[in-house]
């Protein structure tokens, strides 16, 4: 596993051991990785970019869970079948689908397309845009009660990670070969609707703030898919709401507000 001390992956090694699983996971952190995995995960300390430790870490692999931003996933992926894995689900991004011209859209591609060429089985994830990165305005809820941004953006239907982690043991654990899986939350959601949420989880009456920068603002109308890059997929149209998550795992997925309950410790 790559990216297992991030919001999805500790969910995801969380159910896998669960499950009586005892995944590989890598790391450039293993004191941080011990603090917040459970006891019995097999740590592989090390850079991903270093051909040896992959090579180290990918021995005796035959299962592969492998994040668009892990290294050079293209470089992983080749470690990968040199060393015999024969499954990976690899997590990209819905802008593969709906801006396969940007920069991610490419990318995602890019490596999904060196995925499939390299002769692996397999499932394709492409979540939209994370909960999670709304803990960007951790600090300023902590010490104040307005959020601040250039723009209120567009509505979005955000994803809770622990979501991608659920869909995540299902393609690892089954057989989903050949599979590309769009994932969206249960809603769109605006970004005043996300800052109500999380002041009802904090127990603040919080509100938002739109700073109308004229030069991103523009920047935003003309190449949102800039923007995306840095800010996050929010200044983008919606890809609607699919029901992935649902169909995969039985359940519905997590709505922005009961991702805002289970994290509110981290914008208090």
């Amino acid at each position: 596993m790559t990216g297992a001390t991030g919001n999805m992956g500790v969910p995801l090694v969380r159910e896998l051991c669960r499950l009586g699983r005892e995944p590989r996971v890598t790391t450039r952190n293993a004191r941080r990785a011990n603090s917040l995995l459970p006891e019995g995960v097999d740590i592989a300390e090390g850079d991903l970019t270093e051909p040896e430790f992959l090579d180290r870490a990918l021995r005796g692999v035959d299962k592969l869970f492998l994040f668009l931003e892990a290294g050079d996933p293209v470089r992983v992926l080749e470690a990968a079948g040199r060393s015999g894995v024969s499954y990976v689900v690899l997590v990209t991004s819905l802008l593969a689908e709906t801006r396969p011209r940007s920069f991610v859209g490419r990318f995602a591609l890019e490596t999904e397309r060196a995925m499939w060429e390299g002769g692996f089985r397999g499932a394709v994830l492409r979540p939209w845009e994370y909960a999670s990165n709304t803990l960007a305005w951790a600090r300023e809820i902590r010490d104040g009660d307005v959020v601040r941004q250039p723009s209120a953006g567009l509505a979005s239907p955000v994803i809770a990670p622990e979501d991608v982690a659920a869909v995540a043991a299902r393609t690892l654990l089954e057989d989903h070969d050949g599979r590309t899986y769009a994932l969206t939350g249960p809603a769109e959601v605006t970004a005043v609707q996300k800052v109500r949420a999380l002041g009802t989880a904090v127990g603040r009456e919080l509100s938002f703030q739109e700073t109308a920068d004229p030069e991103l603002l523009e920047k935003i109308r003309t190449s949102p898919e800039e923007v995306a890059e840095s800010v996050g997929v929010c200044f983008m149209e919606s890809p609607g709401v699919r029901s992935t998550v649902r169909d995969l795992t039985g359940r519905p997925p997590r709505s922005f507000g009961e991702w805002a309950l289970d994290h509110a410790e981290s914008f208090k």
